[in-house]
């Protein structure tokens, strides 16, 4: 096989289930308005009610908890997204697509991708259209804040999909995606300084906190949006380490997939 052959042989699977993605997501309306809609109640509901009653360390004077809590947002918003484009693996089950691509002459590397690509393609995007919000809360974007922003949110979403899909391949079941969801995702965003700063946390948890690799995505979106405000990122991991370690952590939920999808056959999956 040529090495043209071979290239097409990987790449169009990929691109085919990632497309896959895109079609099934935007037929599905109800998914937008849940990925998009829900971070955006969260914030307005309580960036409104806390106000400047909280003081934010990262926040220029003047701004309350609606400015803090929008980095915070734009995660969740990545988080359901990659929630939302999980529970396909789930479905594709149910109804034999998933079987068909295993036992079709299809990459484990190309399936793997192609899903995660769609997933991370759909919260991009919905990560964008939040960010255009930021002049509303004061928050002045460049065009080199925005290019940090799209990197560092393409990996943080690549990163949450490839978890997303390690959790959901090997369950049968919506209704325990979602408890997994919420007894270890959510808890996930909670503890990354999304919500609250580490400062005004107990030890433990700051410790918690500096361990979860979604904090480094949280402080990296921070360093974006706050890019020519230097001192309202002070005190906090470099621009640098914070996109490591999102790379990493991007890397390593794309390699724990790609090793559960290489170990399951169908038979597994039936």
């Amino acid at each position: 096989m040529s090495t043209k052959a071979e290239t097409n042989y990987f790449l169009l699977p990929a691109f085919t289930l990632w497309w896959r993605e895109m079609v099934r997501f935007f037929r599905q309306r109800d998914r937008v308005m849940g990925a998009l809609g829900t971070p955006l109640v969260f914030w307005l509901l309580l960036g409104s009610g806390l106000g400047k009653s909280f003081s934010a360390p990262v926040a220029p004077e003047g701004h309350g908890y609606l400015e803090y809590f929008f980095g915070g947002t734009i995660v969740l918003v990545l988080l359901f997204t990659a929630i939302f484009s999980t529970i396909s693996i789930i479905e594709d089950r149910r109804e034999g697509f998933l079987q068909a691509v295993l036992v079709a002459p299809v990459g484990r590397f190309a399936l793997v991708l192609g899903k995660i690509l769609g997933g991370t393609t759909l919260a991009l995007i919905q990560g964008l259209v939040f960010v255009l919000l930021a002049p509303l809360v004061g928050i002045s974007l460049s065009v080199e804040s925005v290019i940090w922003l799209v990197v560092v949110m393409f990996l943080l979403a690549f990163a949450l999909t490839g978890l997303g899909f390690l959790l959901a391949w090997r369950m049968d079941s919506t209704q325990g995606f979602h408890a997994i969801m919420n007894l270890f995702l959510i808890p996930l965003w909670l503890l990354s300084g999304a919500v609250f700063p580490p400062s005004g946390a107990p030890a433990f948890m700051r410790w918690i906190m500096m361990c979860n690799p979604v904090s480094y995505g949280v402080i990296a979106i921070r360093h974006g949006l706050y890019w020519n405000v230097p001192q309202a990122t002070a005190g906090m991991p470099s621009r640098e380490l914070s996109l490591v370690v999102t790379a990493v952590f991007a890397a390593a939920m794309f390699l724990l997939s790609l090793k559960a999808a290489q170990r399951t056959t169908r038979g597994d999956l039936q």
